[in-house]
């Protein structure tokens, strides 16, 4: 069954030392907002940044945006995303709205979200998805063989079998019934969208919301897809299913 119309929209970010990318991925996000915003005057919306173990400068360059910023000491990406989700989903707007009128929008600190980002997932959610599941393709990729061996391996097209934390969506109330986001290292975005697949609720796996995140190789956290990256360097080129949980 369908939920109701989206009321209020909560975009959750983690961050460890991000200063030299979370500027730009704080303004694509702004710009979505605004897309989303003035097409749907009648959502509200606030963006959680989780400052995750940071030494940088990431929380100097985040407090010129229009962001809630959330510091937490636990240097593991699971809890800081569900950190962000629950300090989102506590305020007043997101209280009235009700979980189920409620989207959680997610991505990454290094990556830059499409101008319709969030415009098109809310307009999924209210068409009756609970789940929105993104593609992402990585950008600035130095060794040109990484980036052979990443497109060998992904199918950017409707039906995809990629799950990524940096471009995820999902309703509220959905979320809560699957516990959130787990509280580990690795693979916490896989184990939340397999968890509300089990549930029965609707999901949807688009292309149509293409998130660019960071081609680096090396990781801010072990076995990330900077890590991922990294290993494709001497990999060859199997199917789509080698890949489908998390690259």
């Amino acid at each position: 069954m369908s939920g109701p119309p989206i009321r209020h929209v909560v975009v959750a970010v983690p961050a460890r030392d991000e200063e030299r990318l979370v500027g730009a991925c704080l303004a694509s996000v702004r710009t979505a907002a605004d897309r989303l915003l003035a097409a749907r005057p009648d959502v509200t919306l606030e963006v959680v940044l989780a400052l995750d173990r940071c030494v940088d400068g990431t929380a100097a360059v985040a407090a010129q945006h229009p962001v809630t910023l959330l510091a937490n000491d636990a240097g593991c990406v699971g809890v800081a995303r569900r950190a962000a989700v629950a300090a989102g989903l506590a305020t007043p707007r997101a209280r009235a709205a009700g979980a189920a009128a409620t989207w959680v929008a997610n991505t990454d600190a290094d990556c830059t979200v499409p101008v319709g980002w969030l415009t098109r997932q809310v307009a999924m959610a209210d068409g009756g998805a609970d789940l929105v599941v993104g593609t992402v393709v990585p950008v600035d990729v130095v060794d040109p063989a990484v980036l052979v061996a990443w497109r060998a391996r992904h199918r950017l097209r409707e039906g995809h079998g990629h799950v990524h934390g940096a471009n995820l969506g999902v309703r509220a109330a959905a979320y809560l019934d699957a516990g959130g986001f787990p509280a580990v290292g690795l693979h916490e975005d896989v184990g939340l969208v397999g968890r509300v697949r089990d549930a029965g609720r609707a999901w949807v796996a688009t292309d149509r919301v293409r998130v660019r995140t960071s081609g680096r190789s090396s990781s801010r956290v072990q076995g990330g897809f900077a890590g991922y990256l990294a290993d494709l360097a001497g990999a060859g080129a199997p199917g789509e299913g080698a890949a489908a949980a998390r690259g």
